[in-house]
């Protein structure tokens, strides 16, 4: 099939199979039509309000100094050099914090400044004010800070027997997963070891921020947060403050995968700014960024999978260690994640999974998109592939046969009650046409892995195909209370949306305004603003704004299409339910009433506040048994590659795609978020790994961190998409720009495994990996 054929998003396919028609108008407006993002043009046009944008009278400008060191004691910490320096307004230490001196979302065991242990490359030991950023550079340089530098413990295996690296020990969580016999074999066993790097969530603009003191002694921070009312209350409990003296406003988030949950850039800003009294700003280096958030957990597996004759798994046993660095974020969450996926979108009647997560000297790790099944995805379909090339079968058959579906039970204990259609998603990547092999002209040269000036040669160059499927959860997970409260106000025939749901990239604000113009039939629809002030909508991950958010926008909408219809409806003696909006006219089942919103408006303002919080989870137990997750969204990914096998270097050609989405909101924004997802898949699987040496990273920049940029992106073919509604969703809609995250790079891995021979074990997949094996090795 020709590039012009293949089906694209634009152009969805239905659950049954049956393509839409070209010819029907798609919609203008509401749920299902394309509409662009309010802030596209400004984006695109570069005048978009960023954080690192903005200004106020008198401002000041922040510094931190890190510890150049992933282990040390501190000896002595001098800030003269710093206070006496000319410009400079403040300095500040671990002793100038009035409130808790460290925070954590899960667990506060992260110091907000250094005091007697450094733990991590990078961590904060102080922060300067000054009223130029080159003075509070220098200034932050003049600090002397002695140090007696300590061992440092950066495998994770060894950290079990190692002094403790914390107060709190260094084994964050253990999950031991039980369920069926462990005493279950199966006639054919395979096992593998498998390592994950640490992925950076690299985002197009660093940290930045600004804080204001306010007049009443609290303190304003403009921050590209992602979850405003949990910094809010962190930065509070530092500060010692109450947290309505604390208010976050969210300013324009240059795009997030987790990057954006570290308030540890803001809580030194806002000290600095009730120190002084003055508004400080703060702009992070490339590499100030790269050594201060979270990262994807480094992660090592050990599989067992036993498979009778047939190819149908009989047990699965694994072991995985998530290295945390040097404090726990999000790990107790990633691990829960790793262990309950551990065997895959598959059935296994017998799973026996130990997961740990632990403390080191590494940077510290945390929530990056997909986290915890994107590691184990990488090792349950290696294991896969060495199974069906154990027992003869084809790859996708093997996989056909163990495909989970709705009613199956997962290895947590929970029964799969959302749609579940994988075998389905898996039938279409396989039967989508292959794209055409590359001629060996000079014409061509472009399409060798490497590019055109690469040292590659035609006749070494091998293509592979694999196949992954992959799953995560949405929504928080393990009873985590998931609730989001939303205003939708109508005024003048202009709908305002009030949530404090941030808009990330992921699209909220552009659902919020789909929802109201489907509900209400008013097109002209704005999203306000987000401040701490509005009631809280949670942190912007695992689809949950597209779900809680979403739900609450369209609950308020509803109400005030109530309001808007009682009147009309007591008058004609009817039930608002045979009276309906579209196109902004308000007409009845009978023809007999027919008029428009603005005039049943007539010069009122209407408005409803609601909530919406899903149905409760439960963490899981002592044996790794429980109901945690709301709900789960699976995709299956066939890849295409083309190796050098003699220089190792890999092109990937083509993805092709099916996943279950529930239903299509926005076409054309449901395109880039599985584009996007795809593309960040191709750099954990190629380029992604930010290299430490002894704890140091090492390049802590864009050169020696490689990105895929657009030349790195291969052809994206959207084959399938299932529009199954899950009937516990608004909308009925699942999460998904995760997903493909999670399979991409299992996916890459697999057909370089075909095209090589080589068993790849390791992402990001090392050139080494790629070279085939001699035949007569």
């Amino acid at each position: 099939m020709s590039k012009d054929a293949a089906t694209t998003l634009t152009t969805p396919q239905a659950g049954d199979g049956t393509q839409q028609d070209p010819r029907q108008e798609p919609p203008t407006h509401g749920l299902g039509a394309s509409l662009p993002q309010a802030d596209a043009r400004a984006k695109t046009e570069g005048t978009f309000p960023y954080a690192s944008d903005l200004w106020a009278e008198g401002l000041l400008w922040a510094a931190i100094l890190r510890s150049p060191h992933p282990h040390a004691r501190i000896t002595s910490l001098d800030t003269s050099g710093a206070t006496d320096m000319p410009g400079v307004h403040a300095v500040i230490t671990h002793e100038d914090v009035p409130g808790d001196t460290a925070y954590g979302r899960r667990i506060a065991d992260r110091p907000v400044f250094a005091s007697e242990t450094v733990r991590h490359h990078g961590e904060a030991i102080a922060a300067v004010a000054a009223d130029h950023p080159d003075t509070a550079r220098l200034a932050a340089a003049a600090i002397t800070v002695e140090y007696e530098v300590l061992e440092p413990v950066t495998d994770p295996e060894k950290a079990f027997a190692a002094d403790p690296l914390h107060p709190d020990g260094n084994l964050i969580r253990h999950i031991p997963l039980s369920f069926g016999d462990p005493e279950a074999a199966g006639e054919t066993v395979v096992e593998g070891l498998y390592r994950i790097g640490r992925q950076d969530p690299a985002p197009i603009g660093a940290e930045a921020g600004l804080a204001v003191p306010r007049p009443d002694g609290g303190v304003e921070l403009y921050t590209a947060s992602t979850d405003p009312h949990t910094d809010r209350d962190l930065a509070a409990a530092c500060f010692g403050l109450p947290p309505e003296q604390v208010k976050v406003v969210v300013t324009g988030v240059p795009g997030a995968t987790g990057d954006r949950e570290d308030p540890g850039f803001q809580i030194p800003l806002g000290l600095l700014a009730l120190r002084t009294g003055c508004p400080v700003k703060l702009t992070a280096t490339r590499e100030e960024s790269f050594l201060g958030h979270a990262h994807r957990h480094p992660t090592l597996l050990r599989y067992r999978h036993h498979a009778d004759a047939d190819g149908r798994l009989v047990k699965v046993e694994a072991q995985i260690l998530l290295d945390a660095g040097a404090y726990a974020d999000a790990s107790s969450e990633s691990l829960a994640a790793a262990v309950a996926f551990a065997c895959g979108p598959y059935v296994v009647p017998h799973a026996f999974i130990e997961g740990w997560a632990v403390r080191t000297n590494n940077p510290p790790s945390g929530h990056v998109r997909g986290e915890g099944a994107m590691q184990v995805c990488a090792a349950y379909e290696a294991q896969m592939d060495k199974l069906a090339a154990k027992l003869g079968l084809d790859p996708v058959e093997l996989r056909l046969r163990n495909a989970l579906a709705t009613g199956d039970i997962l290895p947590t204990g929970q029964t799969v009650t959302c749609p579940a259609p994988v075998a389905e998603l898996l039938a279409a990547v396989r039967d989508f046409p292959l794209p055409d092999l590359p001629m060996d002209t000079p014409e061509e040269a472009w399409l060798l892995p490497g590019g055109p000036e690469g040292a590659g040669e035609p006749g070494a160059v091998r293509r592979g195909v694999g196949y992954a499927l992959g799953m995560v959860h949405m929504l928080g997970a393990e009873g985590a209370d998931e609730v989001a409260t939303a205003t939708v106000r109508v005024r003048d025939g202009v709908a305002t949306v009030i949530c404090a749901a941030v808009e990330t990239g992921q699209g909220f604000s552009t659902l919020a305004r789909q929802v109201v113009q489907e509900t209400l039939g008013i097109d002209e629809v704005h999203v306000a603003p987000v401040d701490t002030d509005q009631p809280p909508a949670g942190p912007a991950a695992h689809g949950r704004h597209t779900w809680v958010s979403g739900g609450a926008v369209e609950r308020a909408a509803k109400m005030v299409r109530t309001q808007l219809l009682q009147p009309l409806a007591h008058k004609f003696g009817m039930s608002t339910e045979l009276l309906q909006i579209t196109d902004g006219k308000i007409t009845s089942y009978d023809g007999v009433l027919s008029t428009t919103v603005t005039e049943a408006m007539d010069g009122k303002e209407l408005w409803a506040t609601a909530q919406c919080r899903p149905h409760p989870t439960e963490p899981l137990d002592d044996h790794g048994q429980g109901d945690a997750f709301v709900g789960l969204a699976f995709c299956a990914i066939r890849a295409v590659v083309d190796v050098d096998i003699e220089l190792g270097s890999v092109r990937v050609v083509e993805v092709a795609v099916a996943q279950d989405v529930g239903r299509v909101l926005n076409p054309a924004q449901l395109a880039a978020r599985i584009e996007a997802g795809i593309t960040q898949g191709v750099g954990t699987a190629l380029t992604e790994n930010l290299r430490t040496a002894r704890g140091l990273v090492r390049h802590p920049d864009l050169t020696g961190y490689a990105l895929p940029t657009s030349l790195d992106a291969p052809d994206i073919r959207i084959v399938k998409l299932v529009e199954e509604r899950d009937v516990v969703a608004p909308f009925g809609a699942k999460a998904a720009s995760a997903v493909p995250v999670v399979t991409t790079p299992s996916a890459i891995a697999s057909a370089v495994r075909a095209a090589t021979g080589r068993p790849v074990n390791r992402l990001p997949i090392r050139p080494q990996a790629a070279v085939a094996v001699p035949s007569n090795s």
